[in-house]
């Protein structure tokens, strides 16, 4: 069975393009439109990794890393932050909350496996 990957997006093309891809790797990929489901979804699924998009309303992605860096059921869970609005400070920021990568959008459909790819490995 292939790694389970946990796509949190609010903009369902994004969500959709970012599965499609990492289906066409092998991987098993669940989805959450919301960081407050995302968090639900973690704690309930236990994936191998998190794509976390930063700009999300309600709960944004940088909490909800941090909720789940914080407990000690999903602390170990990998987390990739996802932003389009990639600003002075937000790489920092992303890496502050607790993401263990940090990428941008639009997504690279050629880097974004190898980036999964690496941080599962590591």
């Amino acid at each position: 069975m292939g790694n389970r990957i946990l796509v949190v997006e609010d903009n369902e093309k994004n969500r959709r393009l970012s599965g499609d891809v990492l289906r066409h790797y092998g991987y098993e990929v669940l989805e959450a439109p919301d960081g407050a489901s995302g968090i639900g979804t973690a704690r309930s699924e236990k994936p191998d990794l998190i794509l976390m998009d930063i700009q999300m309303p309600h709960l944004d992605g940088l909490s909800a890393t941090g909720i789940l860096k914080s407990d000690p059921a999903t602390k170990d869970i990998k987390i990739i932050a996802v932003t389009s609005f990639a600003m002075v400070g937000d790489r920092e920021k992303a890496f502050a909350a607790g993401a263990d990568d940090y990428i941008t959008k639009p997504l690279d459909t050629r880097e974004l496996p190898r980036r999964v790819k690496a941080l599962l490995e590591f």
